[in-house]
């Protein structure tokens, strides 16, 4: 029997939805005719005769207004949106624009003003035909003046998101909140609820005798790891499974997703098919895609934040200060994130049949700090600013996030002192390490 859909399946799932740009004008067009067709309602109740006449050309005036002045707006809004994010693909990455999609403000908007216009068109066509009566007309104009403030107050909040959307220094903020949200739900739920994964797994994996390897033919990146589904398989089975792959890897044919040991199949007969058929409905716990995903994978938001300093480090667009930025935001995700051995000693096991290996910090170093470094080593501002960032850093108490820091910092100042073309710069970037190590000891 699967599992029921668990907590991080319906998180992924609702995730995947807020990025369909679709989804919410449908709804909002649903609601708009439900709310037409919920006017009729009154008629023919009691409630008809207490309540005030109202002009029926009146709110047909109303409509039409509304009808021919929202689809322009619409229109308007998603030709705007639509810039944006190619504004959002030039000047950062085009890894930014999911992010960017699924930004609530213009989501809102654009389907307020689509749903306005579905509402407007439906109603002045029923009041034209005489589908209410009295007390229909009376609660129709109600909800036509709700809908134009509604309206009225979803235009002004768009107006001061609009200027904002899809500039570098908005899709950066975006980029590390989803980030930070990555990275404190992986604090809030250490190696994804599962046990510590002893190193023997990965050493022994390759053994036959010792494990069975369950592999795919798709070749993407690891979006989500259902882990209760997992865990629900192995309890059925008797069985422990190490996951092999963490959300955000690249899979191959050739790489194993899990080691399983040897386990009995869920049918009687003990054969190799049973076997096969029984990892098959293993895999499905294991969602693969072209793209990584943002919301499980923390390293996923230090890449595109990489990818955004690097263009902006290059001679076309010579922006230094966007890294500098970043660099601040590296600085707040790093910190947070040295809250791990706290998380991992207090962190509850959700799933005792299913072991995790630990997120590399040195990969999460790799991904944020190895191109910067390379792109910005010949300006002295952020060579300066990575040593100082990279000196914060290491200052917290994680023992592995204070290596990982310090040996970036001397990498980056290696690539600084062979970039670096004047003398007085060189001069300047070596007393400012001087100066953090001194301090340090």
């Amino acid at each position: 029997m699967d599992a029921p859909i668990s907590v991080d399946r319906l998180r992924f799932l609702l995730f995947s939805v807020k990025e369909k740009l679709w989804v919410k004008p449908l709804t909002l067009c649903l609601l708009s005719i439900a709310a037409v067709f919920a006017s009729k309602l009154a008629d023919g109740t009691a409630l008809a005769q207490h309540l005030p006449k109202v002009d029926q050309s009146s709110v047909e005036t109303l409509l039409s207004i509304m009808a021919s002045s929202m689809l322009v707006i619409a229109t308007f809004s998603a030709g705007t949106m639509v810039n944006a994010y190619a504004s959002a693909s030039r000047s950062s990455t085009p890894r930014s624009v999911s992010l960017i999609i699924s930004d609530d403000a213009s989501q809102n908007a654009l389907s307020t003003f689509v749903g306005a216009f579905i509402f407007s068109v439906v109603a002045l066509t029923a009041s034209i035909n005489n589908f209410f009566e009295d007390a229909g007309i009376f609660l129709l104009f109600c909800l036509t003046c709700l809908v134009f403030v509604i309206v009225i107050l979803t235009f002004i909040r768009w107006v001061d998101s609009v200027a904002r959307l899809g500039r570098v220094g908005s899709t950066v903020q975006k980029v590390e909140d989803a980030a930070m949200r990555a990275i404190n739900h992986r604090l809030s739920t250490p190696r994804l609820g599962g046990k510590q994964q002893p190193n023997s797994v990965k050493e022994q994996g390759g053994d036959p005798s010792k494990y069975q390897t369950l592999t795919t033919d798709s070749i993407g990146y690891v979006q989500m790891v259902d882990m209760a589904k997992v865990q629900a398989w192995a309890e059925e089975r008797d069985t422990q499974v190490h996951i092999a792959m963490l959300p955000g890897q690249f899979c191959t044919p050739d790489k194993p997703l899990c080691y399983i040991e040897s386990f009995k199949p869920k049918n009687s007969e003990d054969d190799s098919s049973s076997k096969a058929s029984d990892k098959s409905s293993l895999l499905s716990a294991f969602q693969i895609g072209s793209e990584r995903s943002f919301e499980a994978d923390p390293r996923y938001g230090l890449v595109v934040l990489s990818e955004i300093a690097s263009r902006a480090l290059s001679p076309s667009v010579n922006d230094p200060g966007t890294a500098i930025s970043i660099l601040g935001s590296y600085a707040r995700l790093f910190i947070q994130w040295a809250h791990k051995e706290k998380c991992d000693d207090i962190g509850d096991i959700k799933y005792g049949k299913v072991t995790v290996p630990d997120m590399s910090t040195a990969d999460m170093f790799d991904d944020a700090f190895t191109g910067l470094a390379r792109d910005g080593a010949s300006m002295i501002e952020v060579s300066i600013r990575i040593q100082k960032t990279l000196d914060a850093i290491a200052q917290t108490s994680n023992d592995d996030i204070c290596k990982a820091a310090t040996k970036h910092a001397k990498e980056a100042y290696e690539r600084s002192m062979k970039a670096l073309i004047h003398d007085g710069d060189k001069e300047m970037l070596s007393a400012v390490v001087n100066s953090l190590n001194n301090k340090r000891s």
